[in-house]
C-alpha cells in the first residue's frame, strides 16, 4: 500500500488477526500511515508474511504468536512487542474465528471457542494492553465489529452475540477510560471478501445478488475497512471516543431496497 499520509508516524500499533483478511488489510495500512506494527496472530507462516511485507517496502514491524483466548499468551505478546517496538499506542482488536450452525444444534465446546476468541479475547488484550496506555495517560483502541452485531447473522448466533457485546464493551471502556486519556471505538464491516469469506462470492449469481443489495454497487475489500480503522487509531479522530462506524457501502440501510417490488411500469 503507498504512503499516502503519516497519520500513525511514530506510533506503535498492534493488530490482532493480523495474518489475513481484514487483520492484514489493517496492518499494511498503519504501516503505510507511519506506524510501526505488530502482527499478531496464531498462525505464525502468516504473520511472519506480513511482516515480511512491511519490513521489505521500508516500514518496521514484528511478528507475534498469540491466541487472545489465553491470558498469558497475551501478555507475553504485550511484553514482546514492549522489548522489541516499544509500549502499544494504538490496539486494533480483530482476531475472530467462524463456525456455523442452528443454535439447537451448536455444541457447548463451539459456542465457548467462539466466545473465548471474538469477544474475550477482544477484552484480554484491551486489558493487557492498555496497562502501558493508562500510566501514560494516551492511547486508542479500535475494535473491529460487524453488522451481525444488530442484524444478526442465521446460523451464527455465538458470532452475532459476540459482535453485539463488543459494542457494550468498547462504550464501557469509552466511559471508564476516557478520563484516563484513552479513546475506544468500533469498526463494523459489511460484506467484505477475504480468504474466509470466498466461498460465498464463488457462485457468480450470489456474488451478483450481493452486489445489487449494496447500494454502493460493490463488494467491500479489507482495504476499505483498513481505511477506516486508520482514521480512528490517528488524531485526525481525536474527539471520537465510544463510537460505532459502519463501512458497508449503505448495505445495512438498504431494507426496503431488498424487498420485491413491482415493475416500474406498474407504478403510478
Amino acid at each position: 500500500m503507498d504512503k499516502l499520509s503519516n497519520d500513525l508516524k511514530g506510533k506503535v500499533c498492534v493488530v490482532t488477526g493480523a495474518g489475513s483478511g481484514i487483520g492484514r488489510g489493517i496492518a499494511l495500512a498503519c504501516a503505510a500511515a507511519g506506524a510501526k506494527v505488530a502482527v499478531l496472530d496464531i498462525q505464525e507462516s502468516h504473520a511472519a508474511e506480513v511482516a515480511g511485507l512491511i519490513n521489505g517496502d521500508g516500514g518496521q514491524a514484528m511478528s507475534v504468536v498469540c491466541n487472545v483466548a489465553e491470558e498469558d499468551s497475551v501478555i507475553a505478546a504485550r511484553a514482546l512487542v514492549s522489548n522489541q517496538l516499544g509500549t502499544a499506542d494504538v490496539l486494533i482488536n480483530n482476531a475472530a474465528i467462524f463456525r456455523t450452525g442452528p443454535l439447537e444444534c451448536f455444541a457447548l465446546a463451539d459456542w465457548n471457542a467462539m466466545l473465548a476468541v471474538n469477544f474475550t479475547g477482544y477484552f484480554l488484550c484491551c486489558k493487557q494492553f492498555v496497562l502501558p496506555m493508562l500510566k501514560a495517560e494516551s492511547g486508542v483502541i479500535v475494535n473491529v465489529g460487524s453488522l451481525s452485531a444488530e442484524a444478526v447473522v442465521p446460523n451464527m448466533g455465538p458470532y452475532s452475540a459476540a459482535k453485539a457485546a463488543i459494542v457494550a464493551l468498547t462504550k464501557q471502556m469509552a466511559v471508564e477510560w476516557g478520563p484516563r486519556g484513552i479513546r475506544c471505538n468500533v469498526v463494523h464491516p459489511g460484506m467484505i471478501e477475504t480468504p474466509a469469506t470466498a466461498a460465498a462470492y464463488a457462485n457468480p449469481e450470489s456474488r451478483a445478488a450481493r452486489v445489487r443489495a449494496v447500494p454502493l454497487g460493490r463488494i467491500g475489500t479489507p482495504e476499505d475497512i483498513a481505511e477506516a480503522a486508520v482514521f480512528l487509531a490517528s488524531d485526525r479522530s481525536a474527539y471520537i471516543s465510544g463510537a460505532e462506524l459502519t463501512v458497508d457501502g449503505g448495505f445495512g440501510r438498504n431494507l426496503f431496497g431488498l424487498v420485491p417490488r413491482l415493475p416500474d411500469t406498474a407504478r403510478s
